[in-house]
This record gives C-alpha cells, structure tokens and sequence, in this order.
C-alpha cells in the first residue's frame, strides 16, 4: 500500500504554510481597504464575493500550481469588481436590478401566498419554521414573511403598529393588510 498522500516534505510545508499566511493577510489588507461590505450577505453578489474569496484562499493555500502572487492578482481584482459593482447599486437603479434579487412578500397576515412560494420554491413547511425561529406564537401575530434578496427570510410580527414604507420594493407588498 502506498502512503504518500498522507506525507509532504518540509519544503512543501512551509511553502503551503507561507502561502496561507500571505494570502491571509492580502485579504485583511483588502477588507481594510475596501470595508466590511466585502463580507456581508446584503446581496447575492456579496454572497458570491464570500464564498469566491474563500476559495481562493483555500486554492492558493493548498495548490501547487496557484502562486501567492497570482491568488493576490485575483483577490484584487475580486475586491475591484465588487467595489464597481457597489458604486453602480449606490449610484444607479440599473446597477441594483442587474445583481440583486428582488424580495418577496410570502405571507401577508395569516395567509401563505401559494403562487409566491411556489415561483421561489419555498414550502409552506419552511415558512412554518421561520416563523417557529422569530417566535410567533400564532399565525394572528404576522404582519409579513418576505424572502429577502440574500435569500434570507424575515417574519414581521407583533401587536404594534405596521408602517408600510418596510414594504417598499417587496414584490406583492400591496396585500399586506388585505387578508
């Protein structure tokens, strides 16, 4: 039997070892840089920043092939695209319906929105479970369950007064209040 996928040399090690470090610190530096948006979930374009980052850091740890200084060039430009990406969403309409989702309303009051879940493929059974997390006692409670633009969903309850102005922009917001 051969076990030489479970060795290395001490070469490889520290190499690996500097990589990660080095990598490590390039993306501290660029979150410094371009702020903590680059790790926030408020969009799905952020969402893949997340997960394209991370990935990069594990490719330039663990690859052979993948240089630091390569992985650095595409951190930077990753970090480079996401800051244009979010000027355009601040500074333009086009740029927000070009990468983000638009939420959507799932329940207004006690009713389930049947053709809102089935277009976004939730189940009633994982808005039942929403509401179970933000401890809703019963269904009498709701105001609103949205799926957010993350894919998040968010229950609106209580007893208080509802201001409307939380619906902007929720595809089917004009039902809340109609059931």
């Amino acid at each position: 039997m051969v076990w030489d996928w479970m060795g290395t040399t001490w070469q490889v090690a520290v190499l690996a070892l500097l990589s990660t470090v080095g990598i490590f610190f390039a993306v501290l530096i660029a979150t410094r840089l371009t702020g903590l948006r680059s790790f926030s979930k408020m969009s799905s374009f952020d969402f893949a920043m997340t997960v394209a980052v991370g990935s990069l850091m594990a490719s330039v740890a663990t690859s052979a092939t993948v240089s630091l200084s390569r992985g650095i060039v595409v951190l930077a430009g990753l970090y480079g695209t996401q800051a244009t990406v979010a000027l355009l969403r601040m500074r333009t309409d086009v740029g927000g319906r070009l990468v983000d989702n638009t939420p959507m309303l799932l329940m207004a009051g006690t009713e389930m929105m049947q053709d809102h879940l089935h277009t976004v493929r939730v189940t009633e059974s994982d808005v039942r479970a929403k509401l179970r997390e933000a401890n809703v006692l019963n269904y009498d409670q709701v105001v609103a369950v949205i799926l957010e633009t993350t894919g998040d969903i968010s229950v609106l309850h209580g007893d208080e007064p509802f201001e409307a102005d939380l619906l902007r922009g929720v595809i089917g917001a004009e039902r809340v209040g109609q059931t």
